[in-house]
């Protein structure tokens, strides 16, 4: 079973970056599909990004081309690269993971991820 701990949370200005950080421990990372969620308040939790053991990643259509995310299979650390932020990307964000090869079609339902660490805040002001 992997152990999550998510690191970076902060407040910025729209259109800076952020990078969070999460780091894995006690299982074979690179098996894991990682994911990122987020949720504001009065929102349903939402998929954002993921990636997978050979680094295919997918991405929501509300991040595409502003957030990316990696995975360091040395470190055990998946990071998500937050660039030209929004108000509206402010929430609490997760970080997840699944024993599989693929992150594959589902990857932005919540209830695939058996695994999570503790949330980050991340506010975006205009």
């Amino acid at each position: 079973q992997v152990h999550l701990v998510v690191s970076g949370r902060g407040s910025v200005q729209a259109g800076g970056s952020l990078r969070l950080s999460c780091a894995a421990s006690g299982a074979v990372f690179r098996r894991y599909c990682m994911a990122w969620f987020r949720q504001a308040p009065g929102k349903a939790r939402e998929g954002v990004a993921a990636i997978d053991r050979v680094l295919s990643a997918n991405f929501a259509d509300s991040v595409k081309g502003r957030f990316t995310i990696s995975k360091d299979h040395a470190k055990n650390i998946v990071y998500l690269q937050m660039n030209s932020l929004k108000p509206e990307d402010t929430a609490m964000y997760y970080c997840a993971a699944v024993s599989s090869w693929a992150c594959g079609r589902g990857w932005q339902g919540e209830y695939e991820y058996p695994t999570w660490g503790q949330g980050t805040q991340v506010t975006v002001s205009s």
